[in-house]
């Protein structure tokens, strides 16, 4: 919300005067002053935090020139822009207190895939791995590998020059950059590439700002290059951006883009991009060592580059003992076994790569032959294993590149941060270099991880530190300068990988007499440091000042003003560290929906997280204790509170401001699936803060009617789905369809099955999980015994679904009972009805624990409702209630395979193809295993299709608001896999939701897997 005039300052007006003159042009993109996006755009993934004054998103190449153009008129000389991507930076270099222009929403277009000449054209906001989606068709790929690479676009890789895995062999992003396309900050345009000499003279011939520019940068090389070579030290990781010793390439050709790569938006717009692609390896390999200590696997990784592998990557204890806790961790750990009197300290990850197995084969035997013998104690190898084949390589690289988010999920406020982290050294030196280095944070008694790119001289090192203690802060100025001084030791530099940013104060002392030289080039491209000022250098003859490390304020400075029990209260989002791993931009993959529905920010668990810091920092100075007023909230009488939330909601609506109605907004966005929870590595669970948030924004203003009407679903559903014929008709009717839409917010609500699941029991013959029934069982019947928890969804609109799983287990020879039908409180708990969630799930916690007596299991069949008792359940009572462990039907179903296989039941051999619910696949990875165990005990092979979210999950898709969002979500990737030719009939889901959302806009009936065997086990009889 824009704030009146009265209540704005001088620089505030000036950029709301600059939005509007740029709205009244010609202008097609997108603009954004209100408080919530701001907020959400003041992090990245630094240790900073810096609120910009809005936030631009040009659709055009014609809109950026329309925003440079702006900036040109003289009242507009000292607006600040900033260019931003994925927001993945580590040291600040996307933030501003000026505007954001985020390039990554609507200019991430891949223009052009030249197969035959092995290129690429794209625009900047294009993320990497989009783009390897689309190159894989031509058996090609975009080389610069980065952990990030599912959320860093290709214009923040080329403004950071970034680099990672593989780079001794794939070199850096400027290594595979063409050409460039760069809007100048007069709005002129640059189309730079490699120039012979006549090409450079006719630019410089010139009377414009790209003539100034060639002609600055050609007179340093000129002047300068013997003091350039003497300058800078022969790395892998050599300079980024501004590099004064790649002015000329290895041709002696004149090259702009060595220039403009790494110069982190500080010259200019970079908009397109052409740019190299390779040849995908088809074999690759993975020798995965492991050390009895760190310092070995730092040192044998030199004898280790003997043996020409295309990587090596190395990990510590730290992050390897926080990816067991994590679920990437299911499917890595064959290949890092825990063997008695073993104490892994450090892994090497040795990669081979090439095209033919046999090649890549001998690679792996050479290496593991001298690995098996020359294995003692000098070496530190304490066992190797191997990965052959892409798939298996690419699980373990997964989790390598989730060791940024991994630290941060560090147990304590003390976490690993971005501060030293991407130090270069040569190679040779690096294990006498991280030895000082660790010896530095030692004398500090800091904690710390360590990963990274071992044949490149290039580690991560994050210390732990909680910047939420003043305390601590000045050690950031400390251990840095510390650092600085041993880099320089090595003769190696500070800025390795990420980019300089806020450490751009240590470009003066590192480029010494040449740093007027970069000041020159600086002031060419932005005379009056308009573009991204502070970063990298100052224009020449400039009063203006490079930033400095302890000057811009820290996250932490903003969150120790949350007193501790508050932010105890909201601790499922306290701990985001900016890593962005949510933006991720897969559409096959399940992590958070509501970003990929609407790209926008404050629609994803980072952005979530963010608004939920700054709304109780807003909290606390305002003298509010939350934790108080959420036990308020439970025990405010509904009546008596009537009239003071209608007046603040009467205030509302007429227009006066409140930071909660943001954060509220961008709540509501979330599909409570919970995705966040098992794939981010912090663990920021966005419906559990939500639903805390929810309860005390409920307790000032007046819900709408749909949120009771959702609360009460599974207490009115047992006595409406007594009249389902009725009941249906109605909500058919377009008129009804279009009353419930308007005035309940409401929409396709879904229809009771035509059976009744307490009427049809005793006519099937199924037994209820009474005590008496359950005390009446033989030993011999108590092992093959198991109860069936129901859930609303199932019991009352997929009553045939709950008879045929009856059905199936007693065909199997399992006796199985139903449960009595008790509200789970899964709606409640959504939508923030906390009291009563907490009620409704004590009830059915007592009759629960009364059946779990018997010692049988109990198992649920909808997996979000199933769920909910080792999330929701276990967050709510903690230790003060035993919450009986309520297993999904596959997990406990495959812990019976032998007696599936003394049965011996197998059907004709058949791929069927199963399309798993997200929350199941995200919290219980192990589910999808468990079903093809089970379907693989009948002669059937079950492939999990890779599909994200289905847009429904729960009642998110049928509140009218969220509709169309919901069909965004589902058109992202289940609609293309519901219609595709090749799953045929073959397609199970494990999900209602998922199955009601396939048959509202596709109208297909997808069976359960359970349905299925039973299908078949029928036709087979």
């Amino acid at each position: 919300m824009i704030p009146k005039l009265s209540e704005i300052s001088p620089t505030q007006s000036k950029y709301l005067q600059f939005i509007e003159r740029l709205k009244a042009s010609s202008f097609q993109g997108e603009t954004n002053l209100d408080y919530a996006n701001r907020v959400v755009l003041s992090t990245d993934n630094s240790i900073y935090q810096v609120l910009p004054q809005g936030i631009i998103y040009p659709k055009s190449v014609e809109d950026i020139k329309l925003v440079t153009q702006l900036s040109n008129n003289p009242d507009f000389h000292d607006i600040v822009l900033s260019p931003r991507g994925g927001g993945t930076g580590t040291n600040g270099q996307s933030l501003s207190d000026g505007l954001i222009v985020d390039l990554s929403k609507h200019m991430n277009k891949i223009l052009e895939i030249n197969k035959e000449e092995g290129w690429a054209r794209v625009q900047t906001g294009v993320v990497k791995d989009q783009l390897n989606r689309a190159a894989k068709q031509h058996g090609l790929f975009f080389a610069p590998e980065l952990s990030t690479s599912n959320r860093a676009t290709i214009g923040g890789m080329i403004n950071t020059d970034a680099s990672g895995q593989g780079s001794v062999m794939y070199g850096k992003t400027r290594d595979h950059v063409i050409e460039l396309k760069t809007v100048l900050l007069d709005g002129s345009i640059i189309d730079s590439t490699t120039l012979k000499d006549e090409s450079l003279d006719a630019i410089k011939s010139g009377d414009n700002r790209a003539a100034h520019i060639h002609k600055t940068i050609d007179a340093i090389h000129a002047n300068k290059r013997d003091e350039i070579a003497r300058k800078f030290p022969t790395l892998n990781r050599c300079l980024t951006g501004y590099d004064l010793a790649h002015i000329r390439d290895q041709n002696n050709q004149f090259n702009l883009n060595n220039i403009l790569c790494g110069s982190e938006g500080t010259l200019g717009f970079i908009v397109e991009a052409k740019i190299n692609l390779l040849a995908i390896p088809s074999v690759a390999a993975l020798v995965n060592i492991r050390y009895s200590s760190f310092e070995h696997s730092l040192r044998h990784a030199q004898e280790l580059l003997k043996a020409n592998p295309t990587s090596i990557e190395t990990v510590d204890s730290k992050v390897l003992n926080l990816a067991q806790n994590d679920i990437i961790w299911e499917s890595v750990e064959p290949f890092f076994p825990s063997k008695a009197n073993e104490d892994t300290q450090g892994i090497n990850l040795v990669e081979y790569t090439g095209n033919s197995v046999e090649e890549v084969q001998a690679q792996i035997a050479k290496l593991t032959k001298t690995l098996e013998t020359n294995s003692d104690q000098s070496s530190g190898v304490i066992g190797h294993t191997v990965a052959f084949g892409q798939d298996e390589v690419n699980k373990i690289w997964a989790m390598r590149k989730k060791s940024v988010g991994l630290l941060g999920n560090a147990k304590g406020e003390k976490r690993p941060i971005p501060f030293v982290e991407d130090t270069a050294v040569p190679p040779e030196n690096l294990a006498d270099f991280i030895m000082e280095f660790r010896a530095v944070l030692d004398s500090y008694s800091v904690q710390y991880g360590m990963f990274g790119h071992v044949d490149a001289g290039v580690l991560h090192v994050r210390p732990a530190l909680d910047l939420k203690d003043e305390s601590q802060e000045p050690m950031i100025r400390e251990i840095t300068d510390k650092v600085v001084a041993l880099t320089q030791k090595y003769n190696g530099l500070l800025w390795g990988e990420h980019g300089k940013g806020v450490r751009s104060e240590y470009a003066p002392a590192f480029f010494g007499d040449l740093y007027p030289s970069i000041q020159e080039i600086k002031r060419a491209f932005d005379p009056r440091n308009q573009l991204n000022p502070g970063k990298i250098a100052t224009p020449l003859k400039s009063d203006s000042q490079l930033l400095k490390i302890d000057e811009v304020p820290l996250r932490g400075k903003f969150d120790r003003t949350i007193p501790s029990k508050n932010r105890e209260q909201f601790k499922e989002g306290m701990y985001c560290n900016g890593n962005g791993g949510c933006y991720n931009f897969d559409p096959n993959d399940a992590m958070c929906p509501s970003w990929k529905g609407t790209r926008e920010r404050v629609h994803s668990p980072k952005g979530r997280a963010s608004l939920m810091r700054e709304w109780l920092r807003g909290m606390s100075e305002q003298g509010i204790d939350v934790v108080s007023e959420s036990h308020k909230a439970k025990q405010k009488n509904a009546v008596f509170n009537f009239v003071p939330k209608l007046l603040n909601t009467l205030s509302k609506r007429r227009g006066d401001y409140d930071f909660s109605h943001e954060v509220h907004e961008s709540m509501m966005g979330c599909l409570a699936c919970k995705s966040c929870v098992g794939q981010c590595p912090i663990k920021v669970d966005v419906p559990e803060f939500r639903a805390k948030f929810l309860e005390l924004y409920y307790a000032r203003y007046l819900r709408p009617a749909k949120d009771y009407l959702i609360g009460s679903l599974e207490y009115v559903m047992p006595y409406a789905s007594h009249f389902p014929t009725p009941y249906n008709w109605l909500i058919s009717r377009s008129w009804t369809q279009h009353l419930t839409s308007k005035y309940l917010g409401f929409v396709d609500a879904p229809k009771f099955s035509k059976l009744n699941l307490k009427k049809e029991s005793p006519r099937r013959g199924i037994r209820l999980a009474t005590p008496l029934a359950l005390e009446a069982l033989s030993p011999k019947d108590r092992r093959r015994a198991v109860i069936i928890a129901q859930d609303a969804f199932t019991s009352y609109f997929e009553t045939e679904l709950v008879l045929d799983i009856m059905e199936l287990l007693t065909r199997l020879g399992f006796q199985a009972f139903l449960a009595p039908y008790k509200p789970n409180g899964k709606p409640l708990h959504v939508h923030g009805f906390m009291k009563s969630f907490e009620r409704t799930a004590k009830k059915n916690l007592d009759m629960l624990q009364g059946l779990r007596f018997f010692g049988i299991p109990i198992i649920g069949v909808d997996p979000s409702m199933t769920l909910t008792y080792r999330s929701e359940y276990e967050k709510t009572f903690g230790t003060s209630r035993k919450v009986p462990n309520i297993q999904l039907l596959q997990e406990w179903l495959a812990t019976h395979t032998e007696h599936l296989n003394k049965r011996n039941i197998k059907f004709e051999e058949e791929t069927i193809h199963l399309l798993g619910h997200c929350t199941e696949k995200t919290n219980a990875p192990s589910s999808i295993k468990h079903w093809q165990t089970i379907f693989s005990q009948f002669g059937l092979n079950l492939e999990s299709v890779a599909v994200g979210c289905c847009g429904m999950a729960g009642t998110y898709g049928h509140e009218s608001k969220n509709l169309e969002t919901s069909k965004t979500i589902y058109g992202l990737s289940w609609k293309e896999a519901i219609n595709n030719p090749a799953f045929s009939d073959s397609l199970v889901a494990t999900g209602y939701s998922c199955r009601s959302q396939v048959k509202r806009i596709d109208d297909k009936n997808l069976p359960h897997p359970a349905q299925l065997l039973l299908t078949k086990l029928k036709a087979a009889e």
